[in-house]
């Protein structure tokens, strides 16, 4: 956090999903009182953030804002990783295939832009380089690549705990409970008083940050209904050979190809070769969502492995998520104060690349709340630039 005497107060952030917790953590280190409340816990099933593993990559197709940010969370992952002696990284690579032609071709050139500018390891591979490096990978069809060799993976589910704990050791205070929406007898002149359980109980403070993904349109839907689609998502996890390695990490990196809809990731501590079909999905209540995974999405899944993973084609499936996203319509996150109630702010939108900017969501939001200003809020995040719709 930049210079300046900051003025302490007590927080109460609702969400313990990552932006939640690196924004906690933060308070807390800068000296402030910090309660963290979340349904479940953190790290659990039905939290965005809930997964094994998420991709951390730096080329964004153009984005200089996320690109940057990328590159800064990428390190302070690291140094996290470093000070809490818990593996957090898999700097194991990301791996862009450019199998269709334009638009595709021009994202992966943009991405190209972002790691030259800046410079970020990366190696521009040929179609005859490519099939040689990785013979695991069908080229068919691939025209070039690039890679991006000290990117790779955060290990999500397990950086939540490591979070979680690190807060606790900090001094901050964890409560288990449902937050209900605020009511208009929960708050004063143009601030809230006390945020309201499921139980019945009142957690008063100062300051308000509520980071709960795909509960925010719930808790606020005047605001943020039309703003944020919560929709459905599935991974899957798929065993390699027994004694094969060549689909885990370090052999393979995060892999992503371009002109499809499939993206996914080595097999990371032995947890299975995962495949995400980038799919729209239906619109969902996390809550009550049932979390079976469809024989649809898994037959496209296993057409990414034939087409791409021959290998692999007619491995056995060992493990499925089902998640979700919350998106915005442009894909930026929300980062704000609310604009009724000035000691409430909003982190959220995560638009499926948010866990990788943890650290510097975290950052950015304990600095608001510290200061009472947004000046270093990058204005895309803002809920006046969020476009509002009903279908999208």
């Amino acid at each position: 956090m930049q210079g300046g005497s900051l003025k302490q107060s007590h927080v109460v952030v609702v969400g313990a999903g990552v932006m939640g917790l690196w924004s906690a953590l933060r308070l807390r280190e800068t000296g402030h009182e910090v309660t963290l409340v979340d349904a479940w816990g953190a790290g659990n099933p039905r939290a965005t953030s809930g997964d094994e593993n998420r991709v951390i990559r730096c080329g964004y197709g153009g984005s200089r804002l996320y690109a940057g940010w990328s590159r800064a969370s990428l390190e302070t992952w690291a140094a996290r990783q470093r000070e809490w002696g818990v593996t957090l990284l898999h700097r194991c690579g990301v791996l862009w295939m450019v199998a269709g032609g334009d638009p595709y071709e021009a994202y992966a050139g943009r991405c190209l832009q972002d790691l030259r500018e800046l410079r970020v390891n990366h190696e521009q591979l040929d179609s005859k380089s490519f099939a040689r490096r990785y013979p695991q990978i069908s080229p068919r069809g691939i025209r070039w690549a690039v890679l991006e060799p000290e990117s790779g993976a955060v290990l999500a589910r397990r950086a939540c705990l490591a979070l979680a704990e690190a807060f606790l050791r900090a001094g901050g205070r964890f409560r288990l409970g449902c937050v209900l929406s605020p009511r208009a007898a929960d708050a004063g002149r143009r601030s809230l008083r006390h945020v309201r359980l499921s139980s019945a109980e009142l957690l008063s403070a100062d300051q308000f940050l509520f980071a709960c993904g795909p509960w925010l349109p719930g808790l606020f839907p005047g605001l943020l209904k039309k703003r944020i689609k919560v929709s459905r998502k599935e991974v899957f996890y798929f065993g390699p050979p027994a004694g094969d390695d060549r689909f885990s990490a370090p052999r393979l990196p995060v892999w992503m190809e371009l002109g499809t809809s499939c993206y996914g990731l080595p097999s990371l501590q032995a947890r299975g070769f995962k495949v995400h079909p980038d799919l729209a999905g239906s619109r969902v209540d996390p809550t009550r969502m049932d979390r079976r995974p469809s024989s649809k999405l898994l037959m496209t899944a296993r057409r990414c492995l034939k087409r791409r993973f021959p290998d692999l084609a007619g491995a056995p499936l060992v493990e499925a998520r089902v998640c979700q996203y919350e998106a915005t319509r442009d894909d930026h996150m929300i980062l704000d104060r609310h604009p009724e109630m000035t000691n409430v702010w909003i982190a959220g939108g995560g638009s499926g690349h948010c866990f990788k900017h943890g650290p510097v969501i975290g950052e950015l939001a304990a600095e608001a709340i510290a200061s009472g200003r947004l000046d270093s809020v990058p204005s895309e995040l803002r809920l006046a630039h969020t476009p509002r719709g009903r279908n999208f």
